[in-house]
């Protein structure tokens, strides 16, 4: 880095808030942000940081910009093995339940913040591979959105590296995917449930109503208090009655909508039952 650490750490916390964003979500992915935004800096030919905090002020067009390099990409199949298995072995077959009782015959889910796919893919194959066999008469429908263009293109090829794959069984591994030149393409049968969408959460969002919502690792760790608060009075209205949200592991959320209780002590797993 060029700049001093300190002045990074000011410039950040002078224009996350400007983007509707929280400071302490990115203290540990901060030199990510840095890097893209050192090489914008050069890129137009500024002196410095002060510059481009000028430019900013001057060039409303450029805040666009920048809010794309605040966008953290850190993801992979299975993260977080504990919620998943939970969700296989409990989480899915009470939803099933739910939704036969009111007499419908598809499950529907939403991957919030997608990125580049690892996770609508993995509760696509939990469904295929766990699910389906045991419970045919149920389908299963996912919608996908990402404010990323690019990310949401990664998606729908659905090629990924080994080390994307490396906690997930290696049985599915063998059976879901078709090895490429270093790649591993998931077949066409497991993308089938799995609808992509360009989406920014904070300025639209699919219309649902859905059974289950991942949203993890974006609103409730990124965003700031306001717009987390505005996001979740959303995501409250856009589940089922006794549908699940599932968020992240160390996010929590600002507060419980009227109704709501945690599905599981220890997992950031809630239900929304009224």
């Amino acid at each position: 880095m060029t700049e001093p650490e300190a002045r990074w750490l000011d410039f950040l916390q002078w224009a996350l808030p400007r983007l509707g964003l929280r400071w302490p979500g990115f203290r540990k992915v901060r030199r990510q942000v840095i890097k893209r935004v050192a090489r914008r800096i050069s890129t137009l030919q500024l002196s410095d940081l002060e510059g481009y905090r000028r430019y900013l002020t001057t060039h409303e067009q450029e805040w666009q910009i920048l809010d794309a390099f605040c966008r953290i990409t850190i993801s992979r199949f299975y993260r977080d093995r504990q919620v998943f298995d939970v969700l296989a072995r409990e989480g899915l077959p009470e939803l099933i339940r739910l939704c036969r009782h009111r007499n419908e015959r598809r499950l529907d889910a939403w991957s919030a913040g997608c990125g580049a796919g690892e996770e609508a893919y993995t509760l696509a194959l939990i469904w295929a591979l766990q699910i389906a066999p045991r419970i045919p008469d149920i389908s299963f429908s996912l919608t996908a959105t990402d404010a990323d263009p690019a990310q949401i293109a990664r998606a729908r090829r659905g090629c990924y590296p080994a080390s994307s794959l490396r906690e997930l069984p290696s049985l599915w591994r063998e059976l879901a995917f078709t090895e490429d030149q270093g790649q591993y393409c998931i077949k066409p049968e497991y993308r089938r449930p799995v609808s992509w969408m360009v989406q920014d959460l904070r300025k639209a969002m699919p219309t649902g109503p859905f059974d289950l919502i991942l949203c993890r690792n974006l609103a409730f760790t990124y965003f700031s208090a306001d717009r987390q608060q505005e996001i979740l009075h959303h995501l409250d209205a856009r589940l089922t009655m006794d549908g699940l949200l599932v968020i992240g592991v160390h996010e929590s959320l600002p507060e419980w909508p009227p109704g709501w209780s945690a599905w599981r002590p220890g997992l950031p797993i809630y239900r929304r039952s009224r």
